[in-house]
């Protein structure tokens, strides 16, 4: 039980990112130094608006260095828990542009490196473990060895999940859904892609709810996609809406989308992926969004096929 909206760190935890204007929110400052100030002046500014609920991962840069910090500096504070993710290693050196940013590998192996390195930093806060980005495809769900070392971690209090990416999200979080002992699942935590674009996996998902599994939703803005820094002509129609609306609900149509999320009620927490300051308050304002049926039901209409969606994605520079 923590905060509806929560702040996910991928982007302030490394100088490159796919999130639209990405290097602008950052003054195009990659010293580690100021990263890491704006991430802690994030981080409070998040705690006084009532954010619970922080996420990172091994391959986000420095993410878990600079909430290590942020951590040693609010100790006083309990009311707050850390979600972390395994599979990826960072690989850009610190740069924005890179040949590879992260390298996948959902191997035992890595697991039992990147487990102890992030507990090391995040301590007891560390209560939601994800595979990142786990697929059918990488074979992390056959992998006994890796499924096992999962099971050892659930025993010792830490909640297991997997995040998801892709065409293939539903199917995915199906199969995980039915990796039992005991009659209890392994897998009691899910972070999935959702948002007013991609709507795929929604049956899944309701699935999941009833089944007591959490749901953390990610990129509900589409990685800038969903903000007024879109100006691809395709988009153009969809803008149109989401402005009048966004009229109607005197908002953001960042929080406009927000809101139709946190409308969802299998949604529990609802990550926020923002930079500045300005950004967290915007998405932070979709708390108070009550959406009517007929406005709901315009913009479920806004949902694409997922090969779509995902192959925009793949079109997103790093910046």
């Amino acid at each position: 039980m923590v905060s509806r909206i929560g702040l996910g760190l991928a982007a302030l935890g490394r100088p490159g990112y796919i999130n639209i204007g990405h290097g602008k929110d950052l003054n195009f400052d990659y010293d580690i130094k100021a990263m890491q100030s704006q991430t802690v002046k994030m981080l409070d500014f998040a705690y006084r608006l009532g954010i619970r609920y922080f996420d990172v991962a091994r391959s986000y840069g420095r993410g878990e260095e600079f909430l290590s910090h942020w951590i040693e500096g609010n100790r006083e504070r309990k009311d707050f828990i850390v979600g972390s993710k395994w599979g990826y290693t960072y690989t850009a050196d610190w740069k924005v542009n890179a040949e590879k940013h992260e390298v996948k590998e959902h191997s035992v192996d890595v697991l039992t490196r990147q487990y102890p390195e992030s507990k090391k930093l995040l301590g007891d806060y560390l209560s939601v473990y994800h595979i990142h980005s786990a697929t059918l495809d990488s074979g992390v769900l056959d992998n006994k060895e890796v499924l096992e070392k999962l099971w050892q971690l659930k025993e010792s209090g830490v909640i297991i999940g997997l995040s998801l990416s892709g065409t293939g999200q539903g199917e995915t979080l199906d199969k995980a859904l039915n990796i039992q002992s005991g009659g209890g699942r392994l897998f009691q935590s899910v972070q999935v892609t959702w948002n007013l674009l991609e709507q795929s996996s929604t049956d899944v998902l309701k699935k999941a709810s009833a089944n007591g599994c959490g749901i953390i939703v990610k990129e509900v803005l589409a990685n800038g996609r969903l903000t007024n820094r879109n100006v691809d002509l395709s988009f153009k129609n969809k803008k149109e809406i989401l402005d009048k609306l966004a009229v109607k609900y005197r908002c953001g149509i960042d929080s406009l989308s927000m809101a139709y999320v946190l409308n969802q009620d299998w949604a529990n927490v609802v990550l926020s992926g923002a930079s500045t300051e300005e950004q967290l308050k915007s998405n932070v304002e979709s708390l108070k969004i009550v959406l009517d049926d007929k406005d709901i039901a315009i913009l479920e209409s806004f949902k694409e096929e997922p090969r779509t969606y995902w192959n925009s994605r793949a079109q997103l520079n790093w910046n």
